[in-house]
């Protein structure tokens, strides 16, 4: 198996953000090697306000994660690129190692 080190980032948003649909574009625009939206069951941010999926809640705006990955300078260049677009403000990233038969 071969293994490789890569960097792995994190977006943070929310569904009322309504910034999901431009950032999957951007991302594959950019073509790269791997992404994976999650949407979170609860969750709060800076605001501290607590979002949840509860069934009394009529307006929904979960918690979303999208993750991506791909050469470390190639996440650095992407990165610069979104946070020229602006609205992004919660990123993390770090180096994992990619494993491919």
């Amino acid at each position: 198996m071969a293994m490789e080190t890569v960097t792995l980032a994190r977006i943070y948003l929310r569904e009322g953000e309504h910034l999901l649909a431009r950032l999957l574009d951007t991302l594959r625009d950019e073509r790269v090697r791997g992404v994976t939206v999650l949407r979170g069951i609860a969750g709060f941010g800076a605001d501290r306000e607590i979002r949840t999926a509860a069934l009394a809640d009529l307006a929904l705006d979960l918690p979303l994660v999208v993750e991506f990955y791909d050469r470390p300078e190639r996440v650095g260049a992407i990165l610069a690129h979104l946070e020229i677009q602006g609205g992004l403000a919660h990123i993390v990233s770090w180096p994992v190692t990619l494993h491919t038969p």
